[in-house]
């Protein structure tokens, strides 16, 4: 229990940086990023496995690439949904998706 709240407190400074270093991305509060830390955690578990499988052809196709343009997609929509976060376009997200996805790496080992 004590570790899921820790990632979130983690990924919640991670977007945090991730609005302060990414130009098109701002983030309000703490609060708000850590709201937008559930979302996106919720929307990576329940989201993101039915758009994977469906876009499962395109990924082959692209050798894997499409993944980068899915993730942006659920990190603008999970933007959306958040009250504390706005993105301006989707190459912000693109790169805040990036971003997010390798602070999370170094984020699943504590």
């Amino acid at each position: 229990m004590w570790t899921i709240i820790l990632k979130l407190i983690a990924l919640s400074f991670a977007l945090l940086f991730i609005g302060f270093i990414v130009p098109g991305i701002k983030v309000s509060s703490f609060l708000g990023a850590f709201i937008a830390a559930i979302i996106i955690v919720l929307v990576n578990a329940f989201v993101k496995p039915a758009l994977m499988f469906f876009a499962l052809p395109i990924n082959i196709l692209t050798l894997g690439i499409s993944i980068l343009f899915i993730n942006a997609l659920l990190f603008s929509f999970a933007a959306y949904l958040a009250p504390g976060i706005e993105v301006e376009n989707f190459w912000s997200a693109f790169l805040g998706a990036l971003l997010l996805s390798m602070l999370s790496i170094g984020i699943s080992w504590l």
